[in-house]
């Protein structure tokens, strides 16, 4: 699936994703703590929550002083996020095409935004991702974690299962070192996984 096709499908339904899923409180509060603590650990900002959606994430870390933007390419996201949090910079943008300068940003969020990227492209991401992180900056990812890389029928469009191991191995091929790693199977959900990475210096 590549992210042209997968932004049309999200913008197909995107005014039902935002009523369902695009609010903070739809998310978990291991989530929130998890990002925000990390956040708080790229002191000297930029952040790019990538993948940003109906922005949600994005405008709660504007609200705690984080220096964030977010990026997504979906059309009807951005617009939606713009009206819905106008005090919050938005813009489109993919995973694997940032559009701004190498080692410019201080860190990259990456949340449940990286799940329908076939695996033989997410080292493009990840790539893209250690362009633009500064030595030193950080690199959070959340994901659904399974046993084997191996697709699963997604409400929107197919996504992909990764084992934490083998993601790990993606993301410091790229050139991060991970720093944490983090499982969770909450009850009637997915299998959670989240990875926090160091740029190498």
């Amino acid at each position: 699936m590549t992210t042209e096709r997968t932004s049309q499908a999200y913008g197909r339904r995107a005014e039902e994703y935002i009523s369902l899923l695009g609010h903070i409180d739809a998310t978990a509060s291991p989530d929130r703590d998890l990002i925000g603590a990390w956040a708080h650990e790229q002191s000297e900002g930029p952040i790019l929550d990538v993948g940003c959606g109906p922005g949600h994430w994005t405008s709660w870390l504007h609200e705690r002083g984080v220096d964030v933007e977010g990026v997504d390419p979906t059309p009807e996201f951005v617009g939606a996020a713009r009206e819905r949090f106008p005090e919050v910079r938005f813009r489109e943008g993919a995973a694997e095409r940032l559009g701004v300068a190498d080692s410019s940003v201080a860190g990259v969020l990456a949340w449940y935004s990286l799940i329908h990227v076939r695996p033989d492209r997410i080292a493009d991401a990840f790539a893209e991702f250690a362009r633009v992180v500064e030595p030193g900056g950080g690199l959070l990812v959340g994901f659904c974690r399974g046993p084997e890389v191996e697709p699963f029928d997604h409400a929107v469009t197919t996504a992909y299962f990764w084992p934490i191991d083998r993601l790990s191995r993606a993301i410091e091929q790229a050139g991060f070192t991970v720093a944490a790693r983090e499982t969770r199977a909450d009850p009637g959900a997915r299998p959670h996984g989240a990875i926090v990475a160091r740029r190498v210096g």
